[in-house]
């Protein structure tokens, strides 16, 4: 018997042409805000996530996804242009790639080229958060046809009420509240309201395909949601992260240079009520993505209608001494990404290959037949949609920025004494987890998942794995000369490959 496979956007226009519409799928792209994988789907023991978790069991859960870099404008510039930091010359926040590659086109861009309808409802590129909702943030306004951005209680009346490690502060630390509004007066209720209400208006477009962008805000700190969610996660069941004096002790400077001044303030009852909060948060989140697939699935939309759901980064609850983001552990780089390709993708199948943010933008343009830059650094992700147990590109790259003045102010660690700004870079493959500080002059670690996953023990400096050593420091360092432009394509800032070379923003 003789298998053919057909894209997805073959597919279409064969079942399409005879009704006279566009037959090109849609897309439904969802990305959270500062969400780890802490999931129902992915295994994890208190998450109350059950709309993620039906969504995973239409398509394909990547297993192994990673953030190119654990910070939100670099992560969200580079998911969305299909390139590394290193390319886009986006290292910080505060920042759009339209100041360094202006010329580039973006992921949504090239849809809306395509003959899209392309919005964009909440944060999709970086806002300071929770400042900036409301607002259209540091946003690409080339990219998006439409751009909604509203504002609930939230942000709007609850600030006042919002617990913060320190008071009044609320983006960049952690900080949360219970609240007694309903779900649809905060503003993630209102972006599905939102998305709900562009959703009809597509439905009645048969001629012209979407390209339907929604970012919610949760669970980003602060974690505020409706009291019923905190309900779900009693305080005194919260687990605490132990032994972390213990596992600190082979982690070199670098790996805690995330570590914030205020986190000393934590007791173990405010671990818990954080973890409870943030919990909290994801559960609030996942009932508005599924208030969205419900809507998308009365419209009679959801069987041409490609859905993409991931994070920006990864986000620690404790692990090795940490909160939030910015480090290269797995807590901090890896984030959920589930992919829903109907006619295409096998139905509840796991991806276990190391992919990347990257990968997103050829893979969905290759779905869609959209026409895509020819210099995207990702690889498509369709031969995994095919076949999850492909090998695909076999690991996935992540980096971050340690040292230096005004970009490190949230972080207490200045590692590098002369105040030099350097980078590290961590690569993930099926089995190991390697990273390098400084080319390795700060300090190196190796981690193996197979029998380490919550990596404890740093095996960089051990005899034995020596040669495993040797073998992934030339690895790492052929991906990250990767992350570069090529000649003549220089981005206006321009990082060096272990000391970034750039301008205060």
């Amino acid at each position: 018997m003789i298998k053919c496979f057909l894209s997805l956007g073959l597919w279409a226009i064969l079942l399409g042409i005879a009704a006279g519409a566009d037959p090109r799928p849609n897309v439904l792209f969802i990305v959270s805000d500062d969400l780890n994988n802490m999931l129902g789907c992915y295994g994890d023991p208190l998450a109350k996530t059950p709309n993620l978790d039906r969504l995973a069991a239409r398509g394909v859960l990547f297993d192994k996804a990673y953030c190119t870099f654990p910070l939100c404008g670099p992560s969200r510039n580079s998911m969305l242009t299909g390139l590394y930091p290193n390319s886009t010359g986006i290292l910080a926040n505060a920042q759009i790639f339209r100041q360094t590659i202006p010329s580039h086109q973006s992921l949504p861009q090239a849809f809306r080229n395509a003959g899209y309808f392309a919005a964009r409802i909440g944060k999709l590129y970086h806002y300071n958060v929770p400042k900036s909702v409301g607002t259209n943030g540091h946003d690409d306004p080339g990219s998006w046809e439409l751009e909604l951005n509203p504002a609930g209680v939230d942000r709007l009346q609850e600030e006042s009420e919002i617990f913060s490690l320190l008071p009044g502060q609320f983006g960049g630390t952690l900080s949360w509240y219970a609240s007694p509004k309903p779900d649809v007066e905060h503003t993630d209720g209102l972006m599905a309201e939102d998305a709900s209400w562009v959703l009809e208006r597509c439905a009645k477009r048969k001629d012209r395909p979407f390209f339907l962008a929604v970012g919610f805000f949760r669970p980003h700190t602060p974690y505020v949601a409706p009291r019923g969610y905190f309900d779900l996660y009693p305080e005194k069941e919260m687990p605490v992260v132990e032994g972390v004096k213990e596992d600190q002790e082979d982690i070199p400077p670098p790996g805690l240079g995330s570590y914030k001044r205020e986190q000393d303030k934590l007791t173990d009852d405010l671990r818990r009520q954080a973890r409870q909060a943030y919990l909290a948060s994801i559960s609030f989140m996942d009932a508005q993505v599924g208030r969205v697939i419900e809507t998308l699935d009365r419209l009679g939309l959801s069987d041409n209608t490609i859905i993409v759901f991931t994070s920006d980064h990864g986000y620690h609850m404790g692990e090795h001494g940490l909160w939030q983001k910015m480090s290269l552990f797995e807590e901090s780089s890896r984030v959920p990404l589930l992919i829903v390709a109907p006619g295409l993708s096998s139905k509840g199948a796991v991806a276990r290959s190391p992919v990347s943010h990257i990968d997103l933008y050829p893979t969905l343009a290759e779905l869609c037949s959209v026409p895509a830059p020819e210099n995207l650094q990702g690889q498509s992700l369709v031969p995994l949609l095919k076949d999850p147990s492909a090998a695909g590109r076999g690991w996935a790259l992540t980096q971050v920025m340690r040292g230096g003045g005004r970009l490190r102010a949230s972080v207490t660690t200045n590692v590098g004494a002369d105040g030099r700004r350097f980078f590290g870079y961590t690569l993930r493959t099926p089995r190991w987890r390697y990273t390098e500080w400084d080319e390795g002059n700060a300090g190196r670690e190796l981690y193996d998942h197979e029998s380490d996953p919550r990596e404890l023990t740093n095996l960089a400096s051990r005899p034995e794995h020596a040669a495993t050593v040797a073998q992934l420091s030339e690895q790492v360092r052929a991906a990250a000369k990767g992350t570069f432009p090529p000649s003549g394509e220089s981005p206006a800032i321009q990082p060096g490959l272990w000391a970034p070379n750039l301008t205060e923003p």
